[in-house]
């Protein structure tokens, strides 16, 4: 055997494929929309502290415990949903995917009751003064993207009903899940930036 022939590696073409240009799109927005909420999180800090009149974040900002639960227990009912759906066990999946849309409701509802009180009661609205407007931007954006989800979370369990979501289409609903696992982390970053540093 000849040097060249000990330094050629054999290359199975059936061994590697390019990624799932899915999985590549899902990937690069996770990314592009993490950027985006980077800048808002900096503005937050750049301007807390920084209002003039009141109120501010101590005096009407009470801590979300019950939807933060909520919202970080739907990535856990999500992934049971999507083995289930692995396993074929359709009634597993229409569970699990009802629990996590839920759980996801619940969230939405109480950030817009968070919303109801601060500005019929404390009068803070996105001009009162510059915690509102960063207050209610970032916070506002994260309940953008919960909606954008739900809604997500909406379409497929109509379809899934309607017997139209299979094993095959395990990708697509990976997708969403990966979609979905990003918004609660991002709303570990929204509750310690905003709740905790901010209080």
């Amino acid at each position: 055997m000849t040097n060249e022939d000990a330094l050629t590696i054999p290359v199975n073409p059936a061994e590697w494929r390019l990624p799932s240009r899915r999985k590549m799109a899902v990937a690069c927005l996770i990314v592009t929309e993490s950027a985006m909420f980077t800048i808002f999180v900096v503005a937050y800090l750049f301007y807390l502290g920084k209002s003039l009149i009141g109120p501010y974040p101590a005096q009407v900002l009470e801590t979300p415990i019950i939807s933060t639960i909520c919202l970080l227990g739907s990535s856990l009912t999500i992934v049971l949903a999507e083995r289930a759906l692995r396993q074929e066990h359709r009634g597993g999946f229409h569970f699990w995917w009802m629990v996590t849309i839920f759980l996801a409701a619940v969230f939405l509802g109480a950030t817009a009751s968070e919303w109801q009180r601060l500005i019929t009661v404390h009068h803070l609205t996105i001009s009162t003064n510059l915690f509102g407007t960063t207050f209610y931007s970032l916070v506002g954006l994260h309940a953008s993207h919960v909606v954008v989800g739900l809604t997500l979370l909406g379409l497929v369990l109509v379809l899934s009903m309607r017997g139209h979501v299979k094993k095959v289409h395990q990708e697509h609903v990976e997708m969403i899940s990966w979609y979905w696992h990003f918004v609660d982390a991002v709303w570990i970053v929204v509750f310690t930036v905003v709740y905790v540093i901010g209080r």
